[in-house]
């Protein structure tokens, strides 16, 4: 073969793979737009049927939320009268919990030993805001009720060392 048949050859190669380069192109943009249809289509499919029944509605008796080694973070459940949301921090100690009771709603926040150190509550007399020292014993009151606001300071012992009125 001289240089001129080598040439022909060699465009006949490069035209041959420039027209299957072009169907293997419309090929792949097919496919994308397939696949860009079907997924319009189960998108619309489920917000359709979403719409056509409403919200969805979970129904338990408790709920557990678990960090990625399995150790529980979170409770949701229904405790004696009501409802109770518990908080764990990454040790696993209780540190926070809301609960609406019969008497009115709770909330609980505790130190990194689990010790309630505030408290806030609602009930049929008013409001009412404990503090406590590192032990978990009442430092500080606050309330109000029907007669009025209070306020009550106690030493480490628990003896009331101011209280207004």
């Amino acid at each position: 073969m001289d240089i001129e048949e080598r040439l022909a050859k060699l465009e006949r190669e490069l035209l041959s793979e420039k027209r299957r380069n072009r169907w293997l192109l419309a090929a792949v943009g097919l496919g994308v737009v397939g696949v860009g249809l079907a997924w319009a289509l189960v998108i619309t499919t489920s917000t359709a049927q979403g719409a056509n029944t409403g919200a969805k509605v979970i129904r338990a008796n408790q709920f557990v939320l678990e960090d990625e080694t399995g150790k529980q973070r979170a409770e949701l459940a229904v405790v004696g009268d009501g409802p109770t949301l518990a908080l764990h921090d990454e040790t696993g100690k209780l540190r926070a919990t809301l609960a609406v009771d019969k008497d009115g709603p709770r909330l609980s926040l505790a130190n990194e030993r689990g010790t309630p150190r505030a408290s806030l509550a609602v009930d049929k007399d008013g409001p009412l805001l404990l503090l406590a020292d590192e032990t978990g014993k009442p430092r500080a009151g606050m309330s109000v009720d029907k007669d009025g606001p209070r306020l009550l300071l106690a030493d480490e012992n628990g003896k009331t060392i101011f209280s207004q009125p």
